[in-house]
């Protein structure tokens, strides 16, 4: 895995996470600004995804290709599942719910990276 891009997606996720439990905390639903950090946070998984597929072919390390593909397809899903429940959803809840959905792309980053280290 390419180490650097990891720790640039978890901060990235994390800052927007911040963010959506503002919105949240004024009552307001999420906004372009938001969607924007989330689109780039989405094409650094994509691109994670293909950097995860060329060294895991590449690799003599013992990694559990299904536990770690899962993660990496999984991270792929969340953020827009996140921004459609967000969308869909007029309160303070939809920025909310993508609070948390922002929360679970680190915890899915740092399980990917143990998986490839261990």
């Amino acid at each position: 895995m390419y180490e650097p891009l990891t720790w640039v997606l978890v901060g990235l996720s994390l800052a927007a996470m911040v963010y959506a439990i503002v919105l949240a905390g004024l009552d307001r639903r999420i906004n372009w600004t938001l969607l924007a950090v989330l689109g780039v946070v989405e094409v650094g998984l994509v691109a994670q995804l293909v950097v995860g597929i060329v060294q895991f072919a590449g690799t003599e390390r013992d990694v559990s290709g299904g536990f770690f593909f899962g993660y990496l397809i999984g991270s792929l899903l969340i953020l827009p599942l996140g921004a459609l429940w967000a969308l869909a959803e007029s309160s303070r809840w939809g920025a909310g719910a993508l609070a948390v959905a922002c929360l679970v792309i680190p915890v899915l980053e740092l399980r990917m990276h143990e998986i490839w280290t261990a």
